[in-house]
């Protein structure tokens, strides 16, 4: 099994969730996260004042899915999230060891 974390620009998730449910992937969790890369951040003016924005907001989705589904999952989340600039993110994969269902003690990728 992997886990599939991808950081992308908030505007592009109901984009990613709805490609993914077309694929069959129906669990995730979704966070709002605050970061930088190569983006840096940008200035703004308030009120007068400068002030300068190093984190920039993103949207973070996490999936767990088999080994097998991983690539196409990777391949979803590159295609619909992408815009071509500065700032689209990042998709990390790691290996999952087991998954427990709370509710059931089912494990393993029954457990999804």
């Amino acid at each position: 099994m992997k886990k599939i974390e991808a950081i992308i620009k908030p505007f592009k998730l109901d984009d990613v969730k709805g490609e993914l449910q077309a694929i069959g992937i129906s669990g995730m969790t979704i966070t709002e996260v605050k970061g930088h890369g190569r983006q840096k951040g940008h200035v703004e003016i308030y009120r007068g004042a400068e002030y300068t924005v190093d984190l920039i907001p993103k949207i973070k989705i996490e999936v767990v899915v088999s080994s097998e589904m991983a690539p196409k999952v990777v391949d979803t989340i590159m295609k619909s999230s992408r815009t071509g600039k500065i700032g689209d993110g990042k998709i990390f994969i790691q290996q999952v060891d087991d998954v427990i269902r709370i509710r059931t003690g089912e494990s393993g990728e029954g457990a999804i």
